[in-house]
């Protein structure tokens, strides 16, 4: 391995904009919570864990059933 390398000609990759996408959501403190302790116990961050569970959902189709009552 070399003490120094040089990445003044190095290009970017140009298929990491398509690997993931920031994006802004409201998620009640209670969700935050859980998932920031599942993070500390398994070592792994939580918005990374919030990913996981997501795309698992997504890719079973998983589909909540509600049922909203009128107030």
């Amino acid at each position: 391995m070399q003490k120094e390398y040089d990445f003044s000609k190095a290009k970017k990759n140009p298929f990491a904009a398509r690997l993931k996408r920031q994006v802004t959501i409201r998620m009640d403190e209670v969700t935050i919570s859980y998932f920031k302790s599942l993070a500390q116990e398994s070592g792994v961050p939580y918005q990374t864990l919030i990913n996981l569970y997501l795309r698992e959902c997504a890719a079973s189709k998983k589909k909540l059933s509600l049922q909203w009552k009128p107030a």
